[in-house]
């Protein structure tokens, strides 16, 4: 069985539970960005389902940028990692932490 995206960038996080991943996105041309900690996603623009079975990145969703922070997150004054990661330089992440 496939894993999706959102379900692999969890499992990142939980192995690597010092970052934080922030995913911008874009969904039926909408902008949205995702936080994404500890195994744990959350949209910073719109609702989050209470149920965690619904995925909050969608599969449909466009994958415009992925900045990696250092735990924990504080917007006011982001530590980053890396900015503006590509999906491509993002999926050689996962691949290191075999996710």
């Amino acid at each position: 069985m496939k894993r999706s995206l959102g379900f692999r960038l969890e499992q990142y996080t939980l192995k690597r539970p010092q970052e934080v991943l922030l995913v911008t996105i874009e969904v039926d041309g909408e902008a949205d960005q995702i936080a994404i900690f500890k195994g744990f996603s959350s949209s910073l623009m719109r609702p989050t389902a209470f149920d965690p079975d619904i995925p909050v990145l969608p599969e449909t969703a466009v994958i415009i940028a992925i900045d990696r922070l250092q735990s924990p997150f504080t917007p006011q004054s982001p530590r980053y990692i890396q900015q503006g990661l590509s999906l491509e330089e993002m999926l050689e992440l996962l691949a290191e932490v075999g996710v």
